[in-house]
């Protein structure tokens, strides 16, 4: 009998119940894997190398600081605390002290605005009455009815040796003093010093003295005799780096008549140099000079048989200064941040000599000068002899003598004083009665450089906070703008110098406020107009993104897309090993 046996299968053949669309005998290999997945990982490794290729520096800047800064000004309003003492000789007053230093700081209350400016003083007085003169002995040296300029003196030196005995001693803030000497005779007489005291000497009543002194506590020591007290805007003409060039021009309209030249560094050595130190808290001036010819004024004029002059009206003095022939802006200054002021000397020529300003009451200007705000002042200067020399061919040529020229800058300084708002007189016309100001040779007396001071800290901090609050806003809206260390350095260093000028206003130190306020703003305006902000044009990420995404967008998608196809096949090739090797497991 025949075996029967099972036919074999082969070993390399699968077993029937082998599916080759969910199954697989080997191992899926990750060659393929690996080189796409190298490739989408090089992608990836290259975005933070292209991030830093394209990334800004930007130095961090204390934003926080900085609106506090500008809260706390527009909040707060700067004070200066100020001190008052009057001294009162002569009187036989029933009134306590306590009650005339109440009645004091009621009419100074009355005359002070009811919202207190920026840069004036603290409305919380301090005021000191002193009725006995046997309280102050060295008053008795003292006289009064000598000459003003003596009084002053002698009154300053006794009153500074009282101070030093000790009235006020470790309070914050400058001594202002008014002595109110009653005695018979005539009319109150009232002088205001060069320095921080005023006196009044006369027939005086208790109430009278009351009211002269706290007008001129408010009117004159406070607000600097002006009316308002206060002037909105950019108050005094001083460029934005505290600096202030100082031009001085003599115009020859036409040299074929004559010409005529000056000694400018006499003047500039022995009136200026003064000037330039007392204002030294204020600002930094520098002094110009040069001599034009050819330079015709702009507006025209008429022959008046009256006056015998030619005329020109204040109606033409916007159309006096010839800009297109008057080439006053020479210096290196006037194309930067410094502010320029122009005090010009016009020679007529010999068609319209003399040559006269009308004022708008008829009558002719004493000193034959204008002034124009923010910009400088003009005198025209006549000729003594208005008579050409027919004769001689050749003009002939002057030189402006020592006394005319000192007048000359008596007018320029008074011009000067005028561009600061203080007045160009030597009177103040109050309330209570007329009061004459001391002038000081330095251009401004002590009292009115306090006054400068106080406002141009108020000006200057103000000034810094909205720069660096515009800086803030610009460099956070704009996150791809370059901010240099230097920036960040400008900044700090302003906002040091802000709170130092904050700090010295609080303690009553007048000059080194300005000086730290003048400081901030400077500071603040090189932050903001830095060269490496101003010559670069910032763009924001979206646009970044835009430019870039068309080179490398496409074959990173591809890429990613090969990655993910190659992910899903590996799966399912391992998913189908798995199954077979189950298979396997369940077979044995």
């Amino acid at each position: 009998m025949a075996e029967i046996t099972e036919p074999l299968i082969a070993a390399n053949q699968p077993p029937p119940d082998f599916d080759p669309e969910t199954m697989r005998k080997t191992k899926p290999g990750l060659k393929r894997l690996i080189l796409t997945v190298s490739v989408l990982f090089s992608f990836i490794l290259g975005v933070p190398l292209i991030y830093k290729s394209v990334e800004i520096y930007r130095a961090p800047l204390p934003f926080l600081e900085i609106d506090s800064l500008s809260g706390e000004i527009d909040s707060n309003p700067l004070l200066f605390p100020c001190r008052f003492q009057a001294i009162l000789v002569g009187f036989d007053s029933e009134s306590s002290i306590a009650s005339l230093e109440s009645s004091i700081l009621h009419q100074m209350t009355e005359l002070t605005r009811q919202t207190p400016q920026c840069g004036t003083c603290s409305p919380n007085h301090s005021v000191s009455v002193v009725l006995d003169p046997d309280d102050h002995p060295l008053l008795g040296a003292v006289d009064f009815d000598g000459d003003d300029e003596a009084v002053d003196e002698a009154l300053d030196e006794a009153l500074e040796a009282v101070s030093r005995g000790g009235w006020g001693s470790g309070s914050k803030g400058e001594v202002y003093t008014v002595v109110v000497v009653n005695r018979g005779g005539d009319e109150a007489r009232a002088v205001v010093g060069k320095n921080r005291n005023a006196w009044i000497v006369g027939r005086v009543s208790e109430e009278e003295a009351v009211a002269k002194a706290a007008e001129v506590f408010v009117k004159v020591f406070v607000n600097g005799g002006k009316e308002e007290g206060l002037i909105h805007g950019e108050f005094m003409p001083v460029g934005a780096d505290g600096t202030v060039v100082l031009s001085f021009n003599l115009l020859n309209a036409d040299p074929r008549d004559w010409v005529y030249d000056w000694d400018f560094q006499t003047v500039d050595t022995t009136l200026l140099a003064l000037i330039i130190e007392a204002m030294k808290p204020v600002a930094n001036i520098s002094v110009e000079s040069q001599v034009l010819y050819h330079v015709p004024k702009s507006s025209l004029s008429y022959w008046d048989d009256k006056w015998d002059s030619y005329i020109f009206s204040t109606k033409d003095l916007p159309f006096f200064v010839n800009s297109n022939e008057w080439h006053l802006d020479t210096s290196i200054a006037a194309g930067g941040r410094s502010k320029m002021l122009h005090f010009v000397v016009y020679i007529p020529s010999a068609k319209e000599c003399p040559l006269l300003l009308q004022l708008p009451d008829g009558q002719i200007s004493t000193t034959n000068s204008f002034i124009s705000p923010m910009w400088g002042g003009v005198i025209v200067l006549n000729p003594q002899t208005c008579r050409k020399d027919s004769e001689s061919k050749r003009p002939s040529r002057h030189t402006i003598m020592h006394e005319d020229l000192q007048k000359v800058f008596e007018v320029f300084m008074g011009q000067f004083r005028q561009l600061f708002s203080f007045r160009s007189d030597n009177l103040y016309v109050g309330a209570s009665g007329t009061y004459n100001l001391l002038p000081s040779e330095k251009g401004f007396t002590v009292w009115e450089l306090d006054v400068l001071s106080r406002m141009h800290t108020c000006f200057n901090l103000h000034s810094c906070a909205t720069t660096l609050g515009s800086l803030s806003r610009l460099v956070q809206s704009l996150p791809r703008m370059i901010i240099k260390d230097e920036i960040g350095k400008q900044v700090k260093y302003s906002l040091e110098a802000a709170k130092l000028a904050q700090t010295n206003a609080s303690l009553g130190i007048y000059d080194a406020s300005a000086v730290s306020s003048r400081q901030a703003r400077s500071l603040a305006e090189d932050a903001f107009f830095h060269p490496s902000i101003m010559s670069v044009s910032y763009y924001s990420f979206e646009h970044c993104f835009a430019v870039y995404s068309p080179f490398f967008l496409p074959v990173s998608m591809h890429v990613i897309l090969a990655a993910l196809r190659e992910w899903r096949r590996y799966k399912k090739e391992h998913k189908k090993y798995l199954v077979w090797k189950a298979k396997m497991k369940h077979a044995s």
